[in-house]
């Protein structure tokens, strides 16, 4: 149950975010989520408080208010070519959307099986 969380610099467009959220979202369903796992949330930031640097580490084009920060967590168990392919499906959808795939930084962070409980207190994985 991947939980997917959106930061960027305000103001942004729904159209903007739900881009985003769509491309991820499809990225991570075409990896075997299932379609109706759709646990998504928008941090939109005043520019003072969504720093990053521009060119870090070598990109070929600097970032700028348009940078997106996509946040994937998710169980441990994925192998690095699922990961690989999610990040590939995600830039490539929204490079088709007019994105500049040098402005999008995606990071997963994964945890146990046994930190989930999806409601009503139950952990349903164990």
């Amino acid at each position: 149950m991947p939980l997917v969380t959106l930061t960027v610099q305000k103001p942004k467009s729904a159209q903007f975010k739900d881009t985003i959220l769509s491309a991820v979202h499809a990225a991570l369903v075409a990896s075997g989520v299932p379609e109706t796992d759709r646990f998504h949330r928008v941090i939109e930031l005043e520019p003072e408080n969504f720093r990053f640097n521009a060119s870090y580490p070598d990109l070929t084009s600097p970032r700028n208010e348009d940078f997106v920060m996509i946040e994937i967590f998710l169980s441990v168990g994925r192998r690095f070519s699922v990961k690989r392919q999610i990040v590939q499906d995600i830039v490539g959808k929204l490079g088709a959307h007019g994105f500049e795939p040098e402005r999008v930084m995606i990071c997963f962070n994964e945890t146990a099986w046994e930190n989930w409980s999806l409601g009503g207190g139950r952990f349903c994985y164990l």
